[in-house]
């Protein structure tokens, strides 16, 4: 008989979690103005708002902390760092910054202008605020299938090259470069092919662009080329890693994702004028060169957490909990985006709420029905998070309206996922008479999610 699956880990610390009443959760959701930011850690059970900065450090990544150089010049984790990064990407120039979004605001004050044009699959939130922030447009060139949430496709969070080529056709010297996020986190977590990306290099090299990765979630992107493309079934992650950055110019980072550190990014490239142009804003934003915004302590945690990450036993344990948990809603009949993703389950709120008008944001009232159903938080990832569009002021409704479901790293059991499912299956039981949905009154002008409030409208 064949032996069952098990984590390639066991437990050394647990960490206590609080549960409470559907008169509780009521009530501090009112207070947070339905908005699921805005609820405090300790009034959550299961919290699945992100898998970012909130996966569980190992034993190695603990021992390297203890002995992090905090020099503020030339610090050795640094060097540590620097050297782990060229080894898995072959890029020579390495910047640290204190998380993704910061490495993009590096970059991008460098690289993008008033006036320019940024494709790519999917930006997601703050690639998109950071780019549009600065007047540019960030033009969304992913796949067309990848709209359709129950068609399987190996390869959806993929970008349509014909849609690409276009784009470099009629804006020409308006691109600065191509984006490429890996996973594709707006899509559903969904992988990019290698294939896919060669065809994007291609196209830059004809038409003389650079290639930029979002590279979040680049380990788990390299884990369904394995397991998903028979041509790679014999490579290992690192080998598949190194092919895909062999193809990119240079690549931002949060490593609060697959380098499984609480807090940490980068960016890293082969480029000398990007690393030159970049290194200024570097030391205004962030700090010096050799410590950009990180301690020395979580660099040395990032080192190991990268080097640990791009094993295949790791990023299985990973995903499969994943699996498992499309598994139990399979079982249930609740429609998510398909294959399910890396990193968390995408439910289809469209599907689920189909009496919300879109007008009341179905993804969000899913998310507070789902907290105020067992106190299990999630996050939406649709047309709230899309923002108004920067000339007309108007919702973007023309997106996927998703609830994000995404599991931290080595932090949840499987019987955590459980109760994830049939509380999710609870929700879905009693669709039909959720109605109404919620109303915006108080927003930010970009990346609005985060603080927006809301109220619900009545039936």
């Amino acid at each position: 008989m064949e032996l069952p699956f098990a984590e390639s880990w066991k437990i050394k610390m647990i960490e206590p979690i609080r549960k409470s009443t559907y008169e509780e959760r009521k009530q501090w959701m009112k207070d947070a103005h339905y908005n699921l930011f805005q609820i405090k850690s300790e009034q959550v059970y299961i919290d699945l708002i992100t898998d970012s900065g909130t996966g569980a450090m190992s034993d190695r990544q603990w021992a390297a902390m203890m002995i992090g150089d905090e020099s503020y010049a030339g610090a050795s984790s640094f060097f540590n760092l620097q050297h782990t990064i060229q080894q898995l990407t072959g890029f020579e120039y390495i910047i640290p910054t204190h998380q993704g979004r910061a490495a993009e605001n590096v970059l991008f004050s460098y690289l993008v202008h008033e006036g320019d044009i940024i494709p790519g699959n999917s930006h997601f939130d703050t690639t998109k605020g950071h780019i549009e922030g600065r007047k540019a447009v960030a033009l969304d060139c992913t796949i067309d299938e990848a709209r359709n949430t129950q068609l399987e496709l190996p390869f959806k969070g993929n970008v349509d090259i014909r849609k690409l080529e276009d784009a470099l056709e009629k804006y020409a010297e308006r691109i600065p470069f191509i984006i490429i996020t890996i996973t594709n986190n707006t899509a559903g977590g969904q992988p990019v092919s290698m294939q896919n990306l060669r065809e994007v290099r291609e196209l830059a090299n004809k038409y003389n662009k650079k290639v930029l990765f979002d590279s979040a979630r680049f380990a788990e992107n390299a884990y369904f080329i394995k397991t998903r493309d028979t041509d790679y079934k014999d490579k290992t992650i690192k080998e598949i890693v190194r092919e895909m950055f062999d193809l990119a110019d240079g690549m931002t980072m949060s490593a609060k994702k697959d380098g499984i550190v609480n807090m940490g990014g980068f960016i890293a490239t082969r480029l000398k004028d990007w690393y030159d142009g970049a290194k200024g804003y570097c030391v205004q934003f962030e700090g010096y060169l050799t410590y950009g915004g990180m301690n020395g302590r979580d660099m040395n945690a990032l080192a190991v957490g990268l080097d640990e990450n791009t094993e295949f036993d790791n990023l299985e344990s990973r995903i499969r909990q994943i699996q498992y948990l499309a598994t139990k809603l399979d079982e249930y009949g609740i429609p998510y985006q398909r294959p399910a993703g890396g990193h968390a389950i995408f439910v289809d709120a469209t599907r689920v709420l189909t009496h919300v008008p879109k007008e009341e944001f179905p993804a969000q009232t899913l998310a507070i029905e789902l907290y105020l159903e067992a106190g299990i938080r999630g996050c939406e990832i649709g047309y709230i998070l899309a923002d108004r569009d920067p000339i007309t002021r108007e919702n973007r409704f023309n997106g996927l309206d998703l609830l994000r479901l995404a599991i931290p790293r080595r932090v949840y059991t499987d019987n955590h996922m459980n109760v994830v499912a049939v509380a999710l299956k609870n929700v879905f039981d009693k669709r039909e008479s959720i109605t109404r949905g919620v109303r915006i009154i108080e927003e930010a002008s970009l990346m609005r999610h985060f603080t927006v409030k809301l109220e619900r409208i009545a039936d």
